[in-house]
């Protein structure tokens, strides 16, 4: 394989290092080349993505994010609507694997975020500042 495993010892480490720093294979399968490959194409395998190109949804995000990705439109992805609608509605059938924020939840919590703010302080904040 890719990974290479070497002991050393404590003396190992009292003497300074001799290794010699090898030039990176670009035709290393296993390099990391980040989101975007050098020949502009997208890295399917990237960490980044963190697996969305895999799995049921897989194909429904590689064609939305590849739509964005290649998009020219002036503002940039607005020709993709439709490939992300695909794909946002294939997560909605796997709530398990792809977790979604609850609109009504949220609103919950920031209302009740908004009640626990005491008023004196803001109007306070709002008097001190204005003089």
């Amino acid at each position: 394989g890719k990974d290479k495993i070497i002991f050393v010892t404590k003396e190992d480490h009292e003497t300074p290092s001799s290794a010699e720093l090898v030039a990176d294979d670009p035709d290393d399968p296993y390099e990391e080349q980040g989101l975007i490959l050098p020949n502009g194409d997208i890295n399917w395998n990237c960490p980044c993505l963190g697996g969305m190109a895999s799995g049921p949804c897989g194909e429904q995000f590689k064609s939305a994010f590849s739509c964005f990705h290649y998009s020219t439109e002036e503002i940039k992805g607005s020709d993709c609507v439709d490939q992300f609608r695909a794909m946002q509605e294939c997560m909605q059938k796997y709530p398990d694997l792809y977790p979604q924020e609850d609109e009504n939840d949220e609103k919950e919590k920031s209302s009740k975020d908004l009640e626990d703010t005491p008023v004196e302080a803001s109007v306070a904040k709002e008097e001190k500042g204005s003089s």
